[in-house]
């Protein structure tokens, strides 16, 4: 048991902050139609980091569909072209402390704590699926926010924006941002990596074994150790120093929450959901993708990654930025050099 277990809580931890990855070696080259990052303007106002605390006292209740408690944040002015933060698999709104206060200069900034995750409702017995949250972010738009809004996601979030896009009808969504987008809820979606498909009975048997209560219980409890996470996300940021305790915290606070851990196997072991390889071109707004050349969990190289990085050749709406030294969280990992290629394509989608 001690060996499955070890293999069991590997799995979880690829799948609690970065599912759908396509997993591949680091260092193999890759040739694109793509741009590299420019270096954001130093005449630009200093940026700085929105204190957690002041997040979390800005933060409003939603109900959505009159029964789930959804929490969201708004920024001070609501005059603005808004703009939707939707967070990735295991984090929450606080994972964006290094993106509101620059985006609040000239937007108003939402942000959303998914169903499941940080201070939503985790509500027991909830099947969760791609399709649910894509859901929850285009009811957001349409009773709250009202506006045509540029979605920006990260990871799995990236994904559910995907899929809220494809069925928007092009009326709420004003634009796409994409931070190393996942291929699915979990890694089932890669099934065209070899190395998934190897692994792939050893998964399923991972899976059968989370939904015993016990076994899963244990296996989280681990997980969500301090050292644990800090770990796994030192592995996946390309500046070490950002991985700071403040941000340990915001992943692991809402893992001890009522319902986080039947959140955490309903997604691990569910569907993963549509491929954003069969939705992307049905979308016709402007699309931005930022991809991290150092993430492990969605490498360039990978099965995702490779689709990612031929869309500038395949659609005219989309353009693609290559973040050198960068990890699975651009945002947070280097937010200056996200800024400086955000900032102004967003100058010109909200023009």
């Amino acid at each position: 048991m001690g060996a499955l277990a070890t293999a069991a809580e590997l799995h979880i931890s690829l799948n609690l902050l970065f599912p759908g990855s396509g997993r591949t070696k680091k260092g193999s080259s890759v040739i694109c139609q793509q741009r590299k990052a420019s270096i954001p303007d130093m005449k630009s106002k200093p940026l700085r980091s929105i204190e957690v605390r002041e997040i979390r006292d800005k933060c409003r209740k939603w109900a959505w569909k009159g029964q789930y408690s959804i929490n969201f944040f708004v920024s001070d002015s609501e005059s603005r072209p808004p703009l939707l933060l939707v967070h990735g698999f295991g984090a929450s709104i606080p994972h964006w402390r290094r993106n509101i206060a620059t985006l609040s200069q000239n937007y108003t900034v939402y942000a959303i704590d998914l169903l499941g995750f940080g201070a939503s409702d985790k509500p027991k017995g909830f099947a969760y699926t791609m399709e649910a949250w894509a859901e929850l972010i285009l009811d957001f738009l349409h009773e709250v926010i009202q506006k045509p809004t540029v979605l920006i996601g990260n990871s799995v979030g990236s994904l559910a924006c995907v899929i809220a896009a494809s069925e928007s009808r092009q009326t709420l969504v004003r634009g796409l941002v994409l931070l190393n987008c996942a291929g699915g809820m979990n890694n089932k979606a890669i099934v065209d990596d070899w190395r998934i498909k190897l692994l792939l009975p050893l998964l399923l048997l991972i899976d059968f074994l989370l939904k015993q209560r016990v076994i899963a219980s244990t296996i989280f409890e681990r997980v969500k150790q301090r050292d644990t996470l800090k770990n796994i996300l030192l592995s996946v940021y390309g500046d070490k120093d950002s991985v700071d305790e403040e941000l340990v915290e915001i992943i692991r606070g809402p893992a001890n929450d009522e319902g986080a851990l039947d959140a955490f196997v309903s997604i691990v072991t569910g569907p993963p959901g549509p491929s954003p390889v069969k939705l992307l071109p049905r979308i016709s707004c402007p699309v931005l993708v930022l991809w991290g050349d150092q993430d492990p969990f969605t490498p360039i190289d990978g099965p995702v990654g490779k689709y990612f990085s031929s869309l500038p050749s395949q659609l005219s709406n989309v353009r693609l930025y290559m973040l050198e030294g960068v990890g699975h969280c651009p945002h947070d990992d280097k937010p200056d050099l996200v800024h400086g290629n955000l900032l102004p394509w967003l100058a010109d989608v909200t023009a």
